[in-house]
């Protein structure tokens, strides 16, 4: 049953579409206390509680646009129609096999996107649905990629977009956010400040927030289905994801989910949350077996990406790994900072955050998670361009003199 609340009518449309023809769906709280029609632009419930998609979602092998190269092919699986989806090619990213520590894996590069990082997915269909819904203004508090990825989208959409980003952003990531018109402000101190100063503005301009608005999650949940034709019609066992907010580990659980239950795949592939041991609250309440948070130490960490302190879905989160049979591994500092430049060595210049799924495979092998034999994606987030800074510094290129200049194979006197 629906829960009781504002519920949206039979043929209730996003302003422009089609009348859907299965069960319509709607926008509800966690809990399911409150419900609302799904064509309203709006990110979260009255009481402040993040919302979720409901209704029949899905689609069939037959209803993917396979003449359309982008994440747009598996629209059929999204809860509405869009008429003129703000795409810029986002999507069918490589899925490339290699040996890491003497495991053979897939790693899904989602830095191949327009602006870099797997954002993009979740990017192109929030902005889409909020284009069609007239709203032509909105802000976004962002560590890095989601403010990159939505000041790409928000550009090609024609919106005036605000971007608050923590002062220690990584700089390559700050000038690609202004580069895109967006108008950058820089806030002082933990992430957490970047996400209350977004909400003070949000008083007036939309809130178009990767963590909050449901439809992010839309975007990101068709990455399922683009692994599910990766793997010839079929699941991975496992799927390690590096987290902070967890958009990943949520869109995999609706987009395997929905599988599933449309008798696609057989199960749902064990999904693992990756988090520094820096910020790990997700780990830290999926260990003691909590519902929600529980106290966490936190500090700094090279994992920018994922230095979230309190996850705005942790029940969510919690109940998509425990429902996976899955679970949840903290990297230390240094072996992130190792697991970088062993993957660069393998040719997958990843960044930093992004590494730190191959540290957490690695911890996972150790704990005996996962088996030989075993088909394991690894998602690679964001590229290490992102990153050029930390870069610099692990090489050294970045100090003074830099690598050593008398190497002959680098000095061009054998050119």
């Amino acid at each position: 049953m629906r829960p009781a609340g504002r519920v949206r009518p039979p043929g209730n449309r996003i302003a422009g579409d089609d009348v859907m023809t299965r069960q319509a769906p709607w926008l509800a709280d966690d809990a399911g206390a409150r419900s609302y029609p799904i064509g309203e632009p709006r990110w979260r419930s009255d009481d402040g509680a993040p919302l979720e998609v409901h209704g029949d979602l899905g689609l069939a092998r037959p209803d993917i646009d396979v003449s359309d190269r982008s994440i747009w092919r598996y629209r059929g699986a999204l809860p509405f129609a869009v008429e003129r989806p703000v795409s810029l090619g986002e999507g069918l990213t490589p899925l490339v096999k290699a040996d890491f520590r003497g495991f053979s894996a897939l790693f899904k590069l989602e830095w191949m996107m327009p602006t870099g990082s797997f954002k993009d997915r979740g990017a192109s269909v929030m902005i889409s649905v909020l284009r069609q819904q007239g709203v032509s203004e909105i802000v976004e508090d962002s560590s890095g990629n989601g403010g990159a990825a939505i000041a790409a989208y928000g550009a090609a959409a024609g919106m005036t977009v605000h971007i608050l980003a923590p002062a220690s952003t990584q700089p390559a990531k700050l000038a690609q956010i202004a580069a895109c018109g967006a108008r950058l402000r820089l806030v002082p101190g933990p992430r957490s400040a970047s996400e209350e100063a977004a909400h003070e503005c949000a008083r007036t301009v939309f809130y178009a927030s990767h963590n909050w608005h449901p439809f992010f999650i839309q975007g990101t949940k068709l990455l399922a289905y683009e692994l599910w034709e990766d793997l010839g019609w079929s699941a991975p066992d496992a799927v390690v994801i590096p987290t902070g907010a967890g958009s990943n580990v949520l869109g995999c659980d609706a987009g395997f989910g929905e599988l599933h239950r449309a008798g696609h795949i057989p199960r749902v592939p064990r999904l693992y949350a990756v988090q520094p041991e820096n910020c790990a609250p997700v780990d830290a309440a999926f260990r003691a077996g909590a519902g929600d948070h529980v106290p966490c130490e936190v500090s700094a960490t090279i994992a920018e990406g994922t230095a979230i302190r309190r996850p705005v879905r942790m029940p969510r989160l919690l109940a998509a790994l425990r429902r996976s049979r899955g679970g949840t591994v903290a990297v230390a500092e240094d072996d992130i900072a190792r697991a970088a430049g062993e993957l660069a060595r393998m040719g997958l210049y990843a960044e930093p955050t992004a590494a730190m799924a191959a540290g957490g495979l690695a911890r996972l092998r150790a704990a005996g998670e996962i088996g030989d034999g075993e088909t394991v994606v690894v998602l690679l987030t964001g590229g290490g361009l992102k990153a050029g800074a930390w870069y610099e510094r692990a090489t050294g290129v970045g100090t003074a003199g830099g690598p050593d200049r008398t190497d002959r194979r680098t000095s061009g006197q054998d050119e």
